[in-house]
């Protein structure tokens, strides 16, 4: 009997040998509203996640991963919105936070063609703001999280697709994802002496929140894998010093206390990657994506597949590689041929690789160019088992 597409990814994950290698292209927002024919507001409001991703995977009749979420209760922190439509298509949200250590403001847009983004974030002024802002982001004890959504989710989705718990994101972006200014202000606080053992204690309750958040999905969900992403904790904008330095110790914690309990952590890292790849296995995270080709990334071609096989070292699994815009939306079927066929060669008898896509698939991306990533890894199997 054939495997599962689940079952195919968690061998991936464990690198056990499957039917065929998984094929996991990653619909995440766009094209599963494509799919139901909805827009980014509506998709976001009235859909449940998980099953719009189910929709998409079982479309193209492939594997896939996704997300599921779990919030932690903050009994001393509320929040009231106000919504302003700036036009026909966009609209406009203004929260205001209230903690016992002061308010904070802060402020996003959606569109019907584009997911959400940040306006205006909380911390402005870091010895008003912070303390606020740790008190909201930080409050709350992560053993009081209500985890029946995931089991739920994780029931719905069955052996469709791979479903994981979200666990958020490395310490830089969640600081600078809430400072004013962003990914510079970030890079610029973590630079200045002054900060260091302000942000240093920071982490470290941040990795004390994210540990223990791990902690409890594991004992009480059956979810066998964890996932940690990533906005702009990578090479090609924090660069590897950086990352080592404040975000590399988070994720060792959490790949630690996921692996006391025998399940999985998969870790999302946008851009440029071959300087860390190293680390990837070091740490023994058991997949990682989407090792992104050029000009995004710097994984290109057989060779530079090659190389990040021998350096994650039969430990780390790959997930990803064909690109999702020179080749799945500008490129042609043969195109897409020619990089799947590069990725399995350069895998060849290592179990631990996923065809997937750089990064999230446009909607504007032709239907045949996605029917023949995941023909062309079948047709693979299917020539190497006659």
């Amino acid at each position: 009997m054939p495997m599962t597409p689940k079952q195919r990814m968690l061998n991936a994950y464990r690198g056990l040998p499957s039917d065929r290698p998984a094929v996991a292209p990653e619909l995440w927002y766009y094209y599963p509203a494509k799919l139901l024919g909805v827009d980014m507001i509506r998709f976001a409001r009235e859909v449940p996640f998980h099953l719009a991703l189910k929709t998409a995977f079982e479309a193209f009749q492939c594997e896939g991963w996704g997300v599921a979420f779990a919030a932690i209760p903050n009994p001393d922190v509320t929040v009231t919105s106000r919504e302003v439509w700036v036009d026909d298509d966009t609209l406009e949200t203004h929260h205001v936070t209230r903690t016992p250590r002061g308010d904070l403001t802060s402020a996003s847009r959606i569109s019907r063609d584009e997911p959400s983004w940040t306006l205006e974030r909380p911390i402005k002024d870091l010895a008003r703001d912070l303390p606020a802002w740790e008190c909201a982001a930080f409050g709350g004890e992560p053993e009081a999280m209500d985890v029946r959504h995931l089991v739920q989710a994780w029931t719905e989705v069955g052996e469709s697709y791979l479903l994981e718990a979200w666990l958020g994101v490395p310490f830089f972006d969640v600081y600078a994802g809430a400072r004013e200014g962003g990914f510079e202000t970030g890079v610029i606080d973590m630079l200045t002496p002054e900060l260091t053992p302000l942000l240093e204690a920071l982490r470290e309750r941040y990795i004390d929140r994210i540990v223990r958040t791990a902690r409890v999905i594991c004992e009480r969900t059956p979810l066998e894998s964890l996932c940690i992403g990533c906005s702009w904790s990578c090479n090609s904008l924090l660069g590897p010093t950086l990352w080592r330095r404040w975000d590399k110790p988070v994720i060792a914690a959490v790949a630690d206390e996921v692996h006391r309990h025998g399940r999985l952590l998969h870790v999302h890292v946008h851009g440029r990657c071959a300087e860390t790849v190293a680390d990837f296995a070091e740490l023994g995270i058991d997949c990682v994506c989407p090792f992104e080709r050029p000009p995004g990334g710097d994984v290109a071609g057989l060779e530079g597949l090659q190389r990040a096989a021998r350096l994650l070292e039969g430990r780390t699994t790959m997930n990803g590689n064909v690109h999702t815009v020179e080749t799945l939306i500008r490129g042609t079927p043969a195109d897409v041929r020619r990089e799947v066929d590069e990725i399995l060669a350069a895998f060849a008898g290592n179990p631990r690789v996923i065809v997937g896509t750089g990064d999230q698939v446009g909607r504007e991306t032709p239907a045949e160019n996605l029917a023949a990533m995941v023909e062309a890894v079948k047709r693979v199997a299917a020539t190497a088992a006659v």
